[in-house]
């Protein structure tokens, strides 16, 4: 099998991975799954791991329930000698052994393997002595199905991350399924990938909930098809509601945070969409995303992360949603003005404006729409 696998440097950690994943387009299931476009989904993993466990107090154990090859998992085990073990499980017999011969070619020796449905891999350690300090859920599509196990398996004030890739589902093309899986509805703007995040932060809450547990979200990324969030798990009730709508109108562009059904633009009086229910608080903790920027040097991550977390931090209190140069200038039927220009000239106008991390043309501001026009 290792004949049909080939070497590469990912991090400071080697890959055998199967060769056609680094020249199809979609990289094959067989052997085994591994997608190298999927990096900065794993550099960004190893600097919210690292800097979780610097404050971190019980066992420093890792779970990648989901691991494929094992590229997480094994560069956890590789790249932060903090971590005591790493439990690495997959269904598939196959990317089980690269995954051992991996670990073998990086002399790493805690890691331990098991052959397991993620589930009950999880359901395995949801005892006192068996949980993650990190849990990583990494499926095809959705996790929802996976949360309520991986939530039991996160010890008290543990981190679960979190990924998603049915781009379809959350973007509104697929709505029953989206309410399905998500218990909540998208609508289909330019800032999709704000309320695909939301949404998926919103089931991970309300699964929460049930179990009278509580998240505080710490970072959240996306990337390419990838969404992936990092939330602290504390067994503790939440005494504050996050859960709420976006309210959209297609009228005037107007969008805001509402905490009751309501369909009335209060810009242009039209009829509005609403989005969710989905999370309405923060997306990002400051004190955790400094963090992650004093501890990039430390590892051999994409240059691009860096740039990412400070833009991160610009707009920690910011409100929710963002606008795009090009709906704006959609808006005023004229070209559109650089990202820059246009936050100098809402700053100018007295509001709050900050670039976002979610998409390198776009800004998140505390002006309305209209103000957001008489400005630009």
């Amino acid at each position: 099998m290792e004949s049909s696998l080939v070497e590469i440097l990912e991090g400071g950690t080697k890959l055998l991975v199967p060769k056609e994943s680094l020249v199809d387009k979609s990289p094959p299931r067989e052997p085994a799954f591994f997608n190298p476009r999927a990096r900065i989904n794993r550099d960004f993993s190893i600097l919210a791991y690292s800097t979780f466990l610097q404050n971190f107090k019980g066992p420093k154990t890792f779970l990648d329930s989901l691991s494929g090859i094992g590229a997480r998992s094994i560069r956890v085990a590789h790249e932060l000698p903090e971590v005591a073990k790493v439990f690495v499980n997959d269904v598939n017999p196959k990317a089980l052994e690269i995954a051992k011969s991996i670990a073998r070619l990086n002399n790493v020796a805690n890691c331990h393997f098991s052959e397991n449905e993620a589930c009950r891999f999880l359901s395995l350690h949801s005892v006192r002595e068996g949980r993650g300090a990190i849990v990583d859920v990494d499926p095809f599509g959705s996790p929802s199905k996976y949360l309520d196990c991986a939530i039991r398996a996160t010890y008290h004030g543990g981190l679960l991350s979190a990924t998603a890739t049915d781009l379809t589902v959350l973007h509104g093309l697929f709505p029953s399924a989206c309410r399905r899986k998500y218990y909540g509805v998208p609508v289909r703007v330019e800032y999709g990938d704000e309320i695909a995040l939301r949404l998926i932060l919103g089931c991970i809450n309300l699964v929460s909930g049930r179990l009278d547990v509580k998240i505080v979200p710490l970072f959240v990324q996306n990337n390419m098809h990838y969404y992936k969030t990092y939330v602290k798990v504390l067994v503790r009730t939440g005494d504050d509601e996050q859960m709420g709508y976006i309210l959209n109108c297609k009228n005037c562009g107007n969008r805001h945070v509402v905490k009751e059904v309501v369909h009335v633009c209060d810009v242009c009086n039209n009829r509005a969409e609403l989005a969710g229910p989905l999370w309405t608080g923060r997306l990002y903790d400051r004190d955790f995303v400094n963090g992650m920027i004093a501890n990039e040097p430390r590892f051999q991550v994409d240059k691009s992360c860096r740039k990412i977390l400070e833009r991160c931090i610009e707009e920690v209190d910011m409100p929710p949603t963002y606008f795009t140069i090009d709906e704006i200038a959609h808006m005023k039927r004229s070209p559109p003005v650089s990202l820059a220009k246009t936050i100098s000239r809402i700053q100018k106008a007295g509001f709050r404006a900050t670039p976002t991390s979610l998409n390198p043309a776009a800004f998140r501001t505390d002006a309305r729409v209209d103000q957001i026009l008489n400005a630009v």
